[in-house]
């Protein structure tokens, strides 16, 4: 035990300094707050760990916010972030943190740090009850408050959630007052009465303080309830005569009074009663309902005489004196007997009961006729009311015709009252009597199903449900039975997806719809009755099928293939990348970038065309290879896809020749006079970094030195080696230039390198060498391009230069030759003098493979 305490106290130790670095590194992050408003789009930028801590960066949660591992900048997510959602209620007045934790650093240290998600305006006031309802007597003096329990409630924070409360269409009536921004008291400004109006119907705004306010309503419901404030009344023309015959029996209603009470309730309960003043003949012979006002006989009236009685009837209520009117009771002396009608029925007819078909011309139905006693004058048959009929007088009788012909669907039943009109021999009217005939109307089948609309719209979303219903349409029919029994169905070309309900008119799809192969279908509905003939009508069906976004971009090809020339201008135009979405509005605009950024190309998406960024160096990069991404900006979710792009780089002759071999114009090779002819002596290498035609390489003696036509050398124009033509001779001794023109075959003009090789025929085998290259002194013109930089010699460029000009440069490069001529002939004298034995080499000879960075 004793030797492991050192060991623990070393571990403790440790463990101590580790939590006090942890300590420290997340008091220093949390100095750091990064507010964030909420609801914001995929994509925001949040914040950054880059000012407080060293890369890489590693987010150990990726709810709500992701980071860049490099930059340290963290981003929004597609999931957003809701205040209200991640705080509870009781933090409202606080600050809503999240805190999150990262890997920061080479060292990997583990900090916290914490992520503000601040407020914005984005939910409104909310009532909990849509009406509110409040009950006021109309007695209720001016200045009275009522407070409303009924508050609105907004779940964000700050001015955000502060409420503030106007009240419209109060007429002036009310006015509204807040204490304490909680206390919603409702205050009368007018004297109330619930006779002229009972209730009244406001709107209680809710607006929240936010910068783009916010607000709710609810409808405030304020009932006037009633008291009694208002006395029974009878109207102007109130009192009234009534004449009733001398064989009127027991509990027969002779007249009813009414009276008004503007109140409500039991505050409008008015009695009835006779008043005082009423003769007791007139209270045995009639009794008055205190409740409803009706007056009826109390006895059978038995007396032949006729006589008048006069009844003033009074109408009260509590605290009210009585309203009075008078009714004045005729009683006619009783007839002999009645004269009665006699009907002789033309048209056709079933138990006292005339049956006529509608749309009939007018005809005659009857002949009516009376059977008259003697003690009666003046009788006369009228009818009552206006009807379609007419009663016409002839020989002491009446016909009874139609007046224009009837309509079964305006009314099927008519009931023609006949009043007969008479009076008595004494000159008194008698009371009119009635008889009432009744005629019925026979429906035909004259009018057609009928829609309430001829034209119907109704807008369906694409991938619906098969089987869903689309929409119910209804046609009447004025006639009835099975001239108004009405039928649906589909005209025969419609779509079988189709359905409509013979009976009910319902119409659905059997099948899912599908905006992209038809965005509108339109469809004929029949209505046909049950009639013989039948009749029927037509609607159309309108149907907007919505766009969903249910189809991703297509390329119109999943593979791109574009080549383009090297060394083009920046955003230059590669080819054309065309996308396609048959979706409709937002859901079919689509946009393309290149998935790799770091590829030198863009998409140019308002001309749909694949661009450069920067210059294109075939050497560097043939070919390059990358995917493009085409994505919509559907809703909810946008939808992708992706096609790969195979761009080559077309070769141009932007790079001459490179000559390796000689790799100097001063090199100069040895050459025995002994050599046999065919030899290759030596060759001349070029490299040509281009491609094809461009890179093909020709070589060309421009000129020799000595100048004969009798040089010993030839060059191969396609391998460049340089071999022995013929047997040297005596002449031939000294020194041979050739100027050399190394060409390629680019087009339309090929780009040359010049180079001089420089062979020493001598018997003595030592290496020579130059002190001074050789110098081109013809014209300066041969070549199609002259290089700017020549990698073995340099050829003066005087193509603009006057011709005195071009004619001293060609004295100075003839006397130059001659100093080299006599510089020749003396090292070979020396040369011969020495005569040393060494071994036929040629140092140009051209090695297996040859790379040179020159």
């Amino acid at each position: 035990m004793g030797h492991g305490t050192p060991d623990n106290m070393n571990w403790a130790g440790l463990l101590q300094n580790l939590l006090v670095l942890v300590h420290l590194r997340q008091i220093m992050c949390g100095s750091a707050r990064f507010p964030i408003p909420e609801e914001q789009e995929p994509g925001i930028l949040a914040g950054s760990l880059s000012k407080h801590f060293p890369p890489p960066y590693q987010l150990l949660t990726q709810d709500y916010l992701w980071m860049d591992k490099n930059t340290g900048n963290f981003y929004t997510t597609e999931q957003k972030m809701d205040r209200e959602a991640l705080c509870p209620e009781e933090t409202k007045d606080e600050e809503c943190i999240i805190l999150y934790n990262a890997i920061v650093g080479p060292s990997k240290d583990l900090i916290r740090f914490p992520v503000i998600i601040e407020d914005i305006n984005d939910n409104a006031p909310h009532f909990e009850n849509n009406e509110i309802y409040l009950r006021v007597s109309e007695d209720v003096t001016v200045g009275t408050c009522f407070l409303l329990d009924d508050q609105a409630q907004d779940r964000d924070t700050g001015r955000n959630g502060e409420v503030q409360y106007r009240l419209e269409g109060s007429d002036e009536f009310f006015s509204l007052k807040v204490e304490d921004r909680s206390l919603i008291i409702l205050v009368v400004q007018t004297a109330l009465d619930r006779e002229t109006q009972d209730k009244y119907q406001m709107a209680l705004v809710a607006t929240d303080c936010g910068s783009d306010p916010l607000s709710a309503t609810a409808t405030l419901i304020v009932t006037v309830t009633d008291v009694n404030d208002n006395c029974p009344s009878f109207s102007s023309d109130s009192s009234h005569s009534v004449t009733i015959p001398r064989d009127s029996l027991k509990n027969m209603v002779v007249a009813q009074v009414t009276a008004t009470d503007l109140d409500s309730g039991p505050n409008a309960a008015i009695i009835y009663s006779l008043s005082p003043k009423v003769s007791e003949q007139a209270k045995k012979l009639f009794s008055l309902d205190s409740l409803t006002g009706c007056i009826r006989l109390t006895q059978d009236i038995q007396s032949d005489d006729s006589e008048e009685l006069v009844l003033k009837v009074l109408a009260s209520s509590p605290n009210c004196p009585p309203a009075e009117t008078q009714v004045t009771v005729s009683v006619l002396p009783k007839a002999n007997q009645e004269p009665k009608i006699k009907i002789g029925f033309i048209a056709e007819h079933q138990n006292q009961t005339m049956v006529i078909p509608e749309n009939h011309p007018p005809t005659v139905l009857a002949v009516l006729e009376l059977d008259d006693d003697s003690s009666f004058t003046g009788s006369s048959l009228a009818i009552e009311d206006e009807v379609p009929f007419t009663l016409s007088p002839q020989n002491g009788k009446y016909l009874l015709s139609t007046s224009k012909p009837l309509d079964y669907e305006m009314k099927n039943e008519h009931h023609i009252s006949v009043v007969l009109h008479r009076r008595s021999a004494e000159g008194y009217v008698i009371t009119p009597s009635m008889r009432v005939i009744r005629v019925m109307v026979t429906d035909v089948n004259d009018n057609a199903p009928h829609f309430p609309q001829s034209h119907y719209q109704l807008e369906v979303e694409e991938n619906n449900q098969p089987g869903m219903s689309l929409l119910q349409v209804s046609a009447s029919d004025a006639d009835s039975g099975d001239n108004g029994r009405v039928t649906y169905r589909l005209v025969k070309h419609t779509s079988t997806i189709f359905n409509i309900d013979p009976v009910t008119g319902q119409l659905s799809v059997s099948a899912s719809l599908d905006r992209e192969q038809q965005y509108v279908h339109t469809l004929t509905v029949f209505a046909r009755d049950c009639g013989s003939p039948a009749l029927e009508s037509t609607a159309t069906v309108s149907i907007r099928v919505v766009d969903q976004n249910d189809n991703a971009p297509v390329f119109l090809t999943q593979h791109f293939i574009f080549f383009i020339p090297e060394n083009v201008a920046q955003f230059s135009q590669v080819g054309r990348v065309g996308v396609t979405d048959p979706d409709e509005g937002k859901n079919g605009y689509t946009e393309m970038h290149v998935v790799n950024n770091s590829e030198p190309f863009v998409v140019d998406n308002t001309q749909g065309t694949l661009r450069t960024t920067t210059n294109l160096d075939r050497e560097t990069e043939d070919r390059y290879e990358f995917y493009l991404l085409a994505r919509d900006l559907g809703h909810p979710v946008s939808l992708t896809s992706t096609a790969r792009v195979t761009v080559f780089v077309e070769d141009i002759n932007d790079n001459q020749p490179k000559v390796i071999l000689p790799n100097s114009n001063f090199s100069c090779l040895t050459i025995s006079p002994e050599t046999i002819a065919g030899t290759m002596i030596t060759k001349v290498y070029a490299i040509d970094k281009d491609l094809g035609l461009n890179s093909e390489i020709t070589y060309t003696v421009v000129a020799r030195e000595p100048a004969h036509n009798d040089s010993p050398f030839r060059v191969d124009s396609g391998s460049g080696n340089i071999t022995l033509a013929q047997r040297l001779v005596r002449n031939d001794l000294g020194m041979h230039h050739l100027f050399i023109v190394v060409s390629d075959g680019g087009k339309p003009a090929p780009l040359h390198t010049t180079v001089w090789v420089n062979l020493l025929v001598n018997e003595s085998m030592q290496p020579c060498h130059l002190d001074s290259a050789p110098t081109w002194t013809g014209p300066p013109d041969f070549l199609v391009q002259t290089p700017s930089k020549a990698p073995i010699c340099k050829v003066e460029e005087g193509a603009t230069r006057s011709a005195q000009l071009m004619l001293l440069i060609g004295l100075v490069m003839m006397l130059a030759s001659i100093c080299l001529l006599v510089l020749t002939a003396v090292l070979y004298l020396k040369q011969r003098r020495r005569r040393p034995q060494q071994k036929n080499e040629i140092p140009l000879r051209l090695k297996d493979k040859y790379y040179s960075d020159d």
